[in-house]
């Protein structure tokens, strides 16, 4: 160990020397400017004084004039959920029973969400996947076979079995409990006219279903107070109406069942508080959690572990999700080169970074400015802060906008795994941090691992012009083993919302081991087929420097501030943001305690150089005595201001010698060739029993999965055929027709191609007849008809899985965020 840590010191101290050579983008500066109207934002593009508008614009806001004056981009990125309060306590809470839960899949009409509210532009959805994700060709089976449909009766006898066997009784219309009425409360969003129809509707069949139903209008603002902060006991809101986008296009999701419905990811009622009621389901925390990481043994296992997990938050219904919608982004004709991931759409972080016009300034109109936190272990949750930390901050790697696999972005990578059962021996001198011992400490003989990743990361400036260097991705590492390593609420070092994360994390990586200024090895135990995704989980790659995250654990201990908003309101003291005023000062003013007191954190005792402390301490406390703030990170631009009175924040590009990439760097993404299905031909209708022949023409190089499923939804026949040249006949034999009913059955067929994984969509429906055809057999040439009227990714983190400091946990995933 003494070897190693003179190794380190040695690495740190003298720090990298790599310089590069020019600004990373075509900007000098971004002004990003709310605009809550959406018919002011969009005069304002088309008269050049925005240049793009990062909300979504509803499909009526723009005639044909409009689309001629402007650049129209489309992104299947938005979707909506319920989100339900399961809370048991002695006041009667109707939604504490299952059923009832699972009763409101039946009541809400999700045809009628999608044709009315959102006016056809759009996709039913009952999971988490939407159609265009690519882990949904891999569940579409089991969700066909809970066959949901809006079915009012079929709920409310349901809701009426489970309420009577829980002692209810209904009198008149009205639902009674020990002689008070049954009362519900709807928080719904009216900042957002999509859920706030959403919420009035619900509030209106639940009336017609004999509750008392109470609404609570609020912004994100406020429920993140009222509903992701508060104790669920409190019974201050029994449904949320939600809304989800994503930061990236990714092609294998771990994080979306943990997210979505796994307590152990703190994402459900309770939030993981100690001091809450929380909702516990240990089946799909077990499920999910083998996804997140990577305790499978094949693609076809991770797809089972897919469909176990959604099956059982289906069944949980603590979260309900009803669609997905086509989102439209505009931006003025003069600027090129934006950049409209499948995910994120336009707002992609890639989008600031290459676009360019004839001008210096780029000015992007957003809804909010601020909504949540500023804060990498536990804010950037809502779209408004990620989209512009995007910017701010680059990843050690991101996901290919089209294709969703793993690319570098800030660090280089091998990987070494002999496969998901077989381990490699781990060097006796890998190091990791002893949370009880307050040091570092060797693995030791004997250590094995699953899987190793070496990293050669492109370190530079940060935006305090000190050089980054390893101490900054140790901290990282420290951090995660630190605040991960207790969940009792009596740990000063524990958070409610990430400490639950963070101790999954450190219980699979098993040490770290620098050989280099700028190598790093990673051993882990997590597998999987893809070793992108392997590099991706063991990212160590750090976002901010290590004295800012010093500071804000000073600030989280000494109860100054939380890092969680569920912390925040149940301590009642400040949800940390680092771009607020009063907060930055409570960062800067521990760092000038840290300095006048030259303070040495235990996770860098090893470092023997006072300068170098005091140099990091001075350096930051400058930074935010200049610029007010405490966002410091390391991507091509910088924080430069904020203001709240005037809705704008704007940032300026980092033009900083030590910055690895140079403008246009990300050109590649501007353009995608899409897979399209050309042609369909589909038989008006066939004899059961006899053999099925579908025609088909895709573009060249393309893959299509097909379904064919009979009336009530259960698929008879799947599987997948690629061309090279673009032609295919899908053949359905007898002894699979055999099985299809009488009746209108139909046929689903999605493309996808490796340059791009979203698919094209196709739907069409054939008659089966128990004999010879009775009408004449008309084979029709179909154009592809889409599942949702328009087709234009999937942010949560993670995005980079929303959080920015460089451990395992957070840099693993690209995590849904609250999207409006």
């Amino acid at each position: 160990m003494k070897f190693m840590l003179v190794l380190l010191l040695a690495l740190f101290v003298l720090g990298p020397v790599t310089v590069f050579g020019e600004k990373g983008t075509n900007f000098d500066k971004v002004n990003f400017i709310q605009y809550s109207d959406d018919n002011t934002a969009v005069e304002e593009v088309k008269n050049g004084h925005l240049d793009i508008y990062y909300s979504a614009i509803p499909i009526d806001r723009l005639d044909d004039q409009s689309r001629q004056n402007l650049q129209v981009f489309q992104s299947a990125g938005t979707s909506y959920s319920l989100l339900i309060n399961p809370e048991v306590s002695e006041k009667f809470n109707p939604f504490s029973i299952q059923q009832v839960r699972f009763a409101l899949n039946y009541l809400i009409d999700r045809d009628l969400i999608v044709d009315e509210v959102l006016n056809g532009y759009g996709t039913p959805m009952i999971s988490a996947y939407k159609p265009y994700d690519p882990d949904y060709l891999l569940i579409l089976g089991e969700l066909q076979s809970f066959n949901f449909k809006h079915n009012p009766a079929l709920a409310e006898k349901m809701i009426s079995d489970a309420l009577e066997k829980a002692g209810a009784q209904k009198t008149g219309a009205t639902w009674y409990y020990k002689s008070k009425p049954v009362t519900v409360t709807i928080f719904i969003r009216n900042d957002d006219p999509v859920r706030k129809s959403v919420g009035e509707i619900l509030a209106s069949q639940l009336q017609g279903m004999g509750f008392v139903v109470k609404k609570d209008y609020g912004d994100l603002t406020k429920a993140f107070s009222t509903v992701y902060g508060s104790n669920p006991s409190d019974l201050k809101w029994s449904i949320y109406t939600e809304g989800w986008t994503i930061g990236g296009f990714v092609r294998y999701d771990s994080v979306l069942t943990a997210q979505m419905y796994s307590p152990w990811y703190s994402s459900m009622p309770g939030f993981n508080n100690p001091s809450y009621w929380n909702f516990q389901d240990p089946e799909v925390d077990s499920l999910s959690k083998a996804i997140f990481f990577g305790n499978f043994t094949s693609s076809e296992q991770r797809a089972s572990l897919i469909n176990q997990a959604v099956d059982r938050g289906i069944h949980d219904s603590v979260r309900i999700f009803l669609a997905c919608k086509t989102d439209q982004f505009i931006a003025n004709k003069k600027v090129d080169g934006i950049i409209n991931d499948f995910g994120a759409g336009v707002t992609s972080r890639f989008t600031p970074i290459n676009a360019r016009s004839d001008s210096d300034t780029l000015t992007i109109g957003v809804k909010k400015i601020s909504q949540g936190s500023w804060n990498p272990i536990a804010g950037f949750v809502d779209s408004a802060s990620q989209q512009i930390w995007g910017a701010l901050s680059d990843p050690g790697s991101f996901k290919n906008p089209y294709t969703g696999y793993t690319i570098p972005v800030r660090s280089n990578w091998e990987v070494h795994a002999k496969g998901p059962l077989d381990k490699i021996d781990v060097p006796s001198d890998a190091i990791l941090w002893d949370a009880s011992k307050q040091k570092w400490v060797q693995v030791g003989t004997g250590a094995k691992a699953t899987s190793e990743v070496t990293f050669h990361l492109k370190f530079g400036n940060w935006h305090n012009k000190m050089p980054m260097d390893m101490n900054d991705v140790l901290y990282g590492i420290y951090f995660m083993y630190q605040w991960g390593a207790d969940q009792t609420n009596g740990t000063m070092t524990f958070d409610s919302e990430y400490s639950p994360k963070a101790n999954q994390a450190a219980k699979t990586l098993v040490g770290v081991r620098i050989t280099g200024n700028d190598t790093i090895e990673v051993y882990q135990n997590y597998w999987h087929f893809d070793a992108g995704e392997i590099a991706d989980s063991a990212q160590v790659w750090p976002a901010m420097p290590w004295e800012m995250l010093y500071s804000m654990e000073k600030a989280v201990t000494d109860g100054k501030l939380a890092f969680s908003r569920s912390d925040a309101v149940s301590k009642n003291i400040g949800w940390m943001s680092l771009i607020i005023p009063n907060d930055a000062k409570i960062i800067q003013a521990n760092l000038e305690d840290f300095e006048n007191e030259k303070s040495v954190p235990p996770a860098l005792a090893f470092v023997n150089d006072s300068k170098y402390f005091q140099s990091r301490y001075n350096a930051s406390t400058s930074w935010i005595e200049e610029h007010g703030h405490a966002v410091v990170s390391n991507g091509p631009y910088y924080l430069d201001s904020y203001s709240p009175d005037a809705r704008k924040i704007t940032i300026k590009a980092f033009d900083d010698s030590t910055y690895p990439f140079g403008a246009g760097y990300w050109k590649k993404f501007e353009e995608v060739s899409m897979p399209k299905i050309q042609s369909v031909q589909v038989p008006t209708s066939i004899s059961v029993g006899t053999r099925l022949d579908i025609p088909i023409s895709v573009t060249p190089n393309a893959t299509v999965y097909y379904y064919f499923t009979n009336p009530h939804g259960k698929i008879i026949d799947e599987g997948n055929q690629a061309s090279q040249n673009g032609s295919m006949v899908i053949t359905l034999l007898p002894e699979k027709t055999m099985n299809l009913d009488l009746g209108s059955n139909d046929v689903q067929m999605f493309v996808v191609s490796d340059a791009a994984y979203k698919p094209d969509m196709y739907h069409s429906s054939f008659l089966v007849t128990s004999g010879p055809l009775l009408i004449p057999r008309e084979s029709m040439i179909a154009n592809t008809v889409p599942l949702e009227t328009s087709s234009g990714y999937l942010v949560v983190g993670l995005i980079l899985a929303g959080a920015a400091i460089a451990i395992v946990l957070v840099a693993k995933k690209r995590r849904a965020i609250h999207g409006v």
